[in-house]
């Protein structure tokens, strides 16, 4: 399922084509635990669904190096 999102950090959108489905959306905006409802998701595909911030955003923003 294509889903696309704004990130809040850099306000940037994507879209990533995901293993989900609108069930699965529905049970995680009812309240599910997201890593219950998408256990399929690497960490960073479901930071994704939830904030809109990909992988080289938080690199580039909480660099363990600044």
């Amino acid at each position: 399922m294509l889903i696309t999102k704004t990130s809040i950090l850099t306000g940037q959108t994507r879209t990533l084509d995901l293993d989900v489905t609108q069930e699965g959306l529905n049970r995680w905006k009812n309240g599910e635990h997201i890593q219950n409802v998408f256990p399929h998701l690497t960490v960073n595909e479901r930071e994704f669904v939830m904030t809109g911030i990909f992988e080289d955003e938080w690199e580039a923003h909480f660099n363990d190096d600044d």
